[in-house]
């Protein structure tokens, strides 16, 4: 057995991580598994980061089990602690849909939002219950709709377009539904925004709300309107912003009771950040759940209101910090006196984040995770544009061909995001826990990339 010891407590001169350890997962930078063993090398889930590589391959996402059923176990406690009504916590899987990620979130009694029929497809076949399962979206097909009813999953309604479609579509009893509400606040990291009229295409404008709650109220046998929904943003730090949401949307409440509409549940988003560089610092998801709780509990107090069922829709903090992205170094650039580019043999087709939101990441070399901190380099993806850089300024041991590059809170918007530019194909990816490593997606080949292509006859030779 190979000795280990835990990220941030390295001897002094190496790749030290200053983790705080705080065990909320959005909270650190690695996953809580994350050892150093006596090998200099990097381990996750018991299993060492350059073995797996040379198992799986590279470009290759690595998921610790342990940090994401921990993080999802936090947020279904956390309600259970601090709100003293019926409470359902759901994973928003546009971070990572797919059918291990599904159950795993399932298995720790977790309901799921979807966008798509794609989504809700995933999320039935992996055995999610339909009745924990919500489908977003702001331009629904009739075939998702349809699914949908099918199913017996809920739909939140974002638009007048959908609302009268899903009365067409009541054949067979009153449609489940939830209506979506832009609530005038919006915020993105540290942007906190507060207007009348929020210039966004999801859901429907506070000034309607007369003309929304009366046509449901007049259409109670083809829907039935269970709840309210509103999302104000994401990767967000500060708590007031979900404090002044949750007020607004009680108040919601008391105006569709006028109407004689029994709305007993609320949805307020989700949004929390996570710690992608050691500058940030997000709540951790036990504050941000009880201070939910409590806005939520003393509004309908002061409002002499029953308590709702009160739901969430946590995705980048449940899931980004879970994973990790493995590369395998290449070639090096020096441009003398300006920088040097480290290339790595993937980049804005598995994350095209940093080229699509300028997102920043903080990575580490696998192979030397014992080594002095000696260049500063920029590092570069494969593909044919300019603009494929992962990161700027990175701190590194000194590298070299074959070294396996790790960067850090890569399970949220980075597989589900991924593209075949440059027809490269997706990269595999792995569950690990207890030293065990498991393929849950497999890398794309040749072959797969040409799959759905036709070759007209006219064009064969």
């Amino acid at each position: 057995m190979v000795s280990t010891h835990p990220i941030g407590v390295q001897h002094a001169g190496s790749q030290y991580l200053p983790l705080r350890r705080n065990t909320s997962p959005n909270q650190e930078l690695l996953p809580l598994t994350a050892r150093v063993n006596n090998h200099g090398c990097l381990e996750i889930g018991g299993c060492d980061i350059t073995t797996l590589v040379q198992q799986f391959g590279s470009p290759l996402y690595i998921l610790d089990e342990e940090t994401l059923r921990l993080a999802c176990q936090q947020y279904r406690d956390g309600f259970k602690q601090y709100y003293q009504g019926e409470s359902q916590v759901l994973y928003a899987s546009k971070a990572w849909n797919c059918l291990a990620i599904c159950a795993i979130v399932a298995a720790e009694g977790l309901g799921i939002d979807v966008v798509s029929g794609g989504e809700l497809y995933t999320a039935l076949t992996a055995g999610m219950n339909p009745e924990k399962i919500y489908l977003h979206g702001n331009n629904k097909s009739r075939s998702e709709l349809t699914l949908a009813i099918e199913s017996g999953a809920t739909i939140v309604v974002d638009n007048w377009y959908e609302l009268k479609t899903l009365v067409e579509l009541a054949d067979s009893g009153p449609i489940r539904i939830m209506l979506r509400l832009t609530p005038g606040i919006e915020c993105h990291t540290h942007e906190y925004i507060r207007t009348g009229h929020l210039d966004s295409k999801f859901g429907f404008d506070p000034n309607d709300l007369d003309a929304v709650f009366t046509f449901v109220s007049q259409h109670t046998s083809a829907l039935n309107c269970v709840g309210l929904h509103a999302h104000i943003g994401s990767q967000i730090f500060e708590r007031q912003p979900h404090q002044d949401l949750a007020a607004v949307m009680v108040q919601w409440l008391q105006d569709a009771a006028k109407y004689g509409l029994n709305v007993t549940e609320l949805n307020i988003g989700g949004g929390l950040g996570i710690r992608y560089v050691e500058s940030d610092d997000p709540p951790s998801i036990d504050e941000w759940v009880k201070a939910i709780c409590e806005v939520v509990q003393t509004a309908c107090l002061e409002a002499n209101l029953p308590l709702p069922k009160l739901l969430c829709e946590p995705g980048r903090s449940l899931v980004a910090t879970a994973c990790v992205t493995a590369y395998t170094i290449g070639s090096v650039k020096v441009v003398p006196d300006i920088r040097t580019y480290v290339a790595v043999d993937g980049g804005m087709s598995d994350n095209p984040r940093p080229i699509t939101y300028q997102s920043q990441y903080r990575a580490v070399v696998a192979n030397k995770m014992s080594a002095p901190l000696t260049e500063t380099v920029t590092i570069a993806g494969k593909h044919c544009e300019s603009g494929d850089i992962l990161i700027k300024n990175a701190q590194l041991p000194k590298t070299e061909p074959g070294d396996i590059l790790v960067v850090m809170g890569t399970g949220a918007y980075n597989y589900s995001m991924a593209s075949n530019y440059n027809r490269l194909s997706r990269p595999a990816a792995v569950v690990v826990a207890n030293g065990e490593a498991n393929l849950f997606l497999q890398r794309e080949t040749y072959q797969d990339l040409i799959r759905q292509d036709c070759l007209p006859e006219r064009l064969k030779k």
